[in-house]
């Protein structure tokens, strides 16, 4: 952990930014840089029965570049409250929320995963699949979940 980076995933939830004062914490700790990571999950975007819905040409424009902005943005943000020399490294992939999390760590080695827990409880924690859960379950380094 002394020497690799902060992972951060965010969804740019209010629960997200609440981990992500504690990733700068961590990386200002550390002196390690912050991935800062949003994973657009596949959904039915492109095909959906044999039928397509949207070119890709459309979503690139409709959903990748602003979200690409959007990580850009508050990547420039939370670097105000890096020590100097720290940097956030804004990072977009796409597919299984909690495959990519952990792809992620694994290919850039990261020492840490911060990430936000919505906290969800009876019914509503069968409905929505925890994600922090099972990223603390499978992650290879130490992961700090924030309520």
């Amino acid at each position: 952990m002394r020497t690799r980076q902060v992972l951060c995933p965010t969804d740019f939830s209010e629960t997200a930014s609440h981990a992500l004062k504690y990733a700068i914490e961590m990386a200002n700790l550390y002196h390690v840089n912050i991935r800062l990571l949003h994973v657009m999950s596949e959904g039915n975007r492109l095909h959906h029965y044999g039928t397509v819905l949207e070119k890709s040409s459309d979503l690139e424009h409709k959903h990748v570049i602003p979200l690409r902005q959007k990580t850009t943005q508050l990547a420039g943000e939370i670097a105000e409250y890096l020590d100097e020399g720290l940097k956030v490294i804004p990072v977009i992939r796409r597919g299984d929320v909690v495959a990519q999390i952990i792809e992620e760590s694994v290919e850039q080695q990261v020492g840490m995963i911060v990430i936000g827990s919505h906290g969800y409880k009876g019914i509503s924690h069968l409905l929505n699949p925890n994600v922090s859960e099972v990223i603390s379950n499978k992650a290879h380094c130490p992961v700090l979940v924030v309520k």
